[in-house]
């Protein structure tokens, strides 16, 4: 459940990476060709990007800027792992005193901003043994509902998960300056997208992005109804979903969200939700990727 990643932003921000592919390591094999520690699991919250270069990301030039995308956004932040994530390591890129391992994960098989996934070293501890995925147990409507209520008014962050940020963040990225409260949020990952709203919520039980969620859990018969009619259907923490967005059904009468356009967690009257939706969507009753202005 990714803006779950917001369909409001059209635009895909490919960055020209720094990190060349001469700077892999040979260090997660052996000299006898056999295999050393290949896997990773997440001791912090876990930034993942779609690219190698975080220098450039969380940094720049000048030591104090964000790669913003002309919306406003780190495009290259693709979600943020919880502690427990389990990472098999592709590759490995040496960059001083730790490492930008490219890896891949069970938990997140569907990258937004292009084809890898890439960690930084410091973040994980190594295993030589694929360790056993954590079982997330389901949340109560209760868990859900008190996080409901301490996310309000948080910010809309691309790809972030955590309402209290990251940390480490500058602790291994440290500014070299003073910087805004904006970029400082992002930089720090504290808020969440649209997806993430409901990730947090539930721990990580729920799809990370909207390209999963338009399968998950079962479908209600919605295609030919009025705004009226699907709002009687809708019961509290029902999710109203294509790729690119999410609204979470909140209570008969109330939607939440985090949506850019909204500046972060809002909660809004289902009905108005839903006429604005219906301006430039359809009600479909199961989900194909032909669906085209569809939602679910």
């Amino acid at each position: 459940m990714n803006d779950v990643k917001s369909q409001e932003d059209k635009e895909v921000k490919l960055a020209a990476d720094s990190v060349s592919s001469k700077q892999i390591d040979s260090s997660l094999t052996s000299e006898d060709g056999s295999s050393l520690e290949k896997y990773a699991v997440s001791i912090y919250n876990t930034r993942v990007l779609n690219s190698p270069d975080f220098e450039r990301i969380y940094g720049g030039r000048d030591g104090k800027s964000l790669a913003f995308s002309k919306s406003g956004l780190v495009k290259e932040l693709e979600y943020v792992a919880f502690p427990g994530s389990v990472f098999e390591i592709v590759e490995e890129y040496k960059q001083g005193d730790h490492s930008i391992y490219k890896v891949q994960t069970d938990d997140y098989d569907i990258v937004l901003g292009g084809t890898e996934l890439y960690i930084d070293s410091r973040f994980v501890e190594l295993k030589s043994k694929k360790p056993e995925k954590i079982e997330i147990n389901k949340p109560s409507m209760e868990q859900i509902y008190d996080y409901f209520e301490k996310s309000e008014n948080a910010d809309y962050v691309w790809g972030a998960n955590n309402l209290n940020g990251v940390e480490k963040m500058i602790e291994y990225y440290k500014p070299s300056g003073n910087v805004s409260s904006k970029v400082y949020n992002h930089w720090c990952m504290k808020g969440v997208d649209c997806s993430g709203l409901i990730y947090e919520a539930t721990n990580g039980y729920t799809p990370r992005n909207t390209h999963q969620m338009v399968s998950y859990g079962e479908g209600i018969p919605i295609e030919g109804k009025s705004v009226n009619e699907i709002a009687e259907m809708l019961e509290p923490l029902d999710m109203i979903v294509w790729k690119g967005h999410v609204i979470y059904v909140y209570d008969k009468n109330t939607t939440i969200e985090s949506a850019q356009s909204a500046g972060g967690v809002v909660k809004k009257d289902l009905i108005s939700s839903l006429n604005k939706i219906m301006q430039t969507r359809r009600p479909a009753n199961e989900w194909s990727d032909n669906a085209g202005r569809y939602l679910w």
